[in-house]
């Protein structure tokens, strides 16, 4: 349905980094921008001031979350005046739904606070099996950000007032069914047409060219027959799998790794218990979940009077259908795999223990322990595979953390040479030829490290073109750097006539292929406008259903205006051809309550964004927001925010 977000995936990117990735979340109000006096002021919000520093420094907080995110992507891309003016619009907007959610004495408590944090998943795994944050790897996790915890937790609490601001409008919004299909109709709509395609493949045995002809198009399209700029280079790669690989460990190093380890890399206890359960849904009346629990206690004091009854009382009564025919057996689990008040009962039972009533989200349960499997300790030598790749990449990482300081030193000082560094870390220097500016067209050998934009950049360089310097280190993938310099440079330079005939001559031809297609299918449109004669059946094409036509021609038939039917164009589909329509009849969407209910879905999303958007304008407006510097390409050195 919606091909254009799937076709036109730079485009949306650009759009969701401009408008949707900060817009309601907010990551503090530090700045970004290129003007030498960084105490200048630029924005204005409820009279206090955003000054040149606070841009700066949240532009470039910004372009260090999306290359956190994405490593391989080109930051430059966003070292634009119109990126950075954009930071600056959202910075202002953060800072006046931050006002708005102080005026309103929006207050995050520490039960939200608590449950957002262990929303993030990568706090929430820092928890034990016993649920105890591990607070150095927290404190840890946190510092990589540049944060304390403290200050961390004061930064979330903000945020979560500050949502707080556009949660109400944003929940609020709905989208009628009426409303959605009068919006989708004309996207949905199907048009009856009659299609005459005139593809220029089938003229191509058609079509003769001389000698001349080749050198006169040769002539006049030099400038596409080029050879590509490219280089023969140098380069070497500092990584940590070959570290790794390299590593010889020391045994006795190993064996007190195992020690140490044991009780984690051990196989963990499991349980194995059966359970009566009476369902009672969270969101039941109060009067269903008391007579529920009522129930599940008469069944408790039955089986805790008789235990050896339980898999009798769990078949006749249980409303758990899966375990209930086995009499409620759940057979041997894991931490993890139940609920957790499930987990907790369980696991803290003796065996042949019953539990009291235990509540959880299905409803009450009645659990008995039947057997408890202890964790196993595994022999040093079942477990020496795993010992060696964990204490390899522990120690691959301490030597690549120490090995990339002098590796990056080292191509900067001894800039004209490459061997230096290899021979200090005792790398080896590689080559490459014929690497292309071009990303898209390098040498397989490579293993598409040398597809990096950023490495290419530099290569590609002044200093490393005319001077032959090495690169410095870049980051091409995780825990991966690489130098490179250029050895011998190929510049861009038209091919002579005898190197590329044949693809002059294959070019040549599918042209007038493509003109002949045009010359016949503007003969058939001519003829049309007299007679319909010699058309094919008609079908019904829409957005949803191409039919396999192309999609310049899905768009002249949905151009096609309804209201002078039947409707004759043509359709100049380049070098693939000419296309002939005739649009007899405007038939209604299909009737597919599946794609209307998404649809509304997705209307009712948009609806919402849209009320924030004007939400929000109105609170600029109400906090006096105003931007104080001119907008890219705009003359106004004063705007509103």
């Amino acid at each position: 349905m919606f091909d254009f977000v799937r076709n036109n995936t730079k485009i949306m990117m650009g759009i969701l980094f401009l408008l949707i990735i900060p817009s309601f979340v907010l990551f503090g109000l530090e700045g970004y921008s290129s003007f030498k006096d960084q105490g200048a002021t630029v924005a204005k919000v409820n009279g206090n001031k955003i000054s040149q520093g606070d841009w700066d420094a949240a532009h470039k907080r910004e372009v260090d979350r999306i290359r956190s995110s994405m490593p391989n992507i080109d930051v430059k891309m966003f070292d634009t005046p119109e990126a950075k003016y954009a930071t600056l619009e959202r910075l202002v907007r953060d800072q006046v739904v931050a006002a708005a959610a102080q005026k309103l004495q929006l207050v995050a408590s520490d039960t939200k606070l608590a449950r957002e944090l262990q929303s993030i998943p990568a706090i929430a795994a820092l928890r034990s099996p016993d649920g105890k944050l591990d607070m150095e790897r927290y404190k840890q996790l946190v510092a990589s950000q540049g944060m304390t915890p403290e200050m961390f937790e004061m930064q979330m609490r903000a945020d979560i007032s500050n949502q707080q601001v556009v949660q109400g409008v944003q929940g609020s919004a709905f989208a009628t069914l009426a409303q959605t299909q009068t919006a989708m109709n004309a996207f949905m709509q199907r048009r009856e047409v009659q299609i005459v395609n005139f593809p220029a493949a089938d003229f191509l045995s058609k079509v003769n060219v001389s000698e001349a002809d080749i050198q006169a198009y040769y002539d006049k399209n030099s400038s596409k027959f080029q050879s590509m700029e490219s280089a023969d280079i140098e380069y070497v790669i500092l990584d940590i799998e070959s570290l790794r690989q390299g590593i010889v460990l020391n045994e006795q190093d190993l064996k007190s790794y195992y020690e140490q380890n044991l009780q984690r890399l051990s196989s963990k206890e499991e349980r194995r218990a059966s359970h009566i359960l009476i369902t009672a849904a969270k969101d039941a009346p109060e009067a269903e979940k008391k007579a529920a629990r009522a129930k599940a206690e008469e069944l408790l004091k039955a089986v805790k009077a008789k235990p050896a009854s339980f898999a009798d009382v769990a078949r006749k009564n249980s409303q758990d259908p899966g375990s209930a025919v086995k009499g409620g057996d759940l057979d041997f689990f894991g931490r993890g795999a139940m609920v957790k008040p499930f987990e907790d009962a369980a696991f803290s039972l003796k065996k042949s223990d019953i539990s009291d009533i235990v509540e959880s989200e299905f409803g009450y349960h009645i659990i008995q322990l039947t057997d408890i499997k202890a964790p196993k300790a595994q022999s040093f030598e079942a477990l020496r595979p795993s010992l060696e790749a964990d204490l390899k990449k522990q120690q691959a990482q301490r030597k690549f953390a120490e090995m990339a300081e002098t590796f990056s030193n080292t191509v900067y000082e001894q800039s004209d040479s490459l061997k230096p560094v290899a021979e200090k870390l005792k790398l080896s220097v590689q080559k490459a030829s014929k690497v292309a500016r071009n990303a898209e067209s390098q040498n397989p050998q490579s293993k598409n490290l040398l597809n990096n934009p950023a490495l290419l950049q530099a290569l590609f360089s002044e200093a490393s073109l005319q001077k032959q310097r090495n690169t410095e280190a870049i980051e091409v993938a995780p825990n991966t750097l690489v130098s490179a310099r250029v050895v011998k440079h190929q510049p861009a330079a038209a091919l002579a006539l005898t190197e590329v005939k044949d693809l002059v001559k294959r070019n040549l031809t599918q042209d007038k292929a493509a003109e002949m297609a045009k010359v016949q299918g503007e003969q058939k449109l001519a003829n049309l406008k007299t007679s319909a004669e010699g058309l094919p059946n008609a079908m019904v094409l829409s957005r949803e259903k191409s039919q396999r036509q192309l999609p310049q021609v899905v768009e002249a038939v949905l151009k096609a205006d309804p209201n002078k039917l039947p409707a004759v164009s043509g359709v100049d589909l380049g070098a693939q051809g000419y296309a002939v329509i005739r649009v007899t009849k405007v038939l209604p969407p299909e009737d597919n309550q599946a794609l209307m209910k998404q649809a509304q879905q997705q209307f009712t999303q948009l609806w919402g964004a849209a009320e924030t958007l004007a939400y929000l304008a109105e609170l600029k407006s109400v906090m006096k927001a105003e931007i104080l510097v001119a907008k890219p390409s705009a003359e106004k050195a004063k705007t509103p925010a």
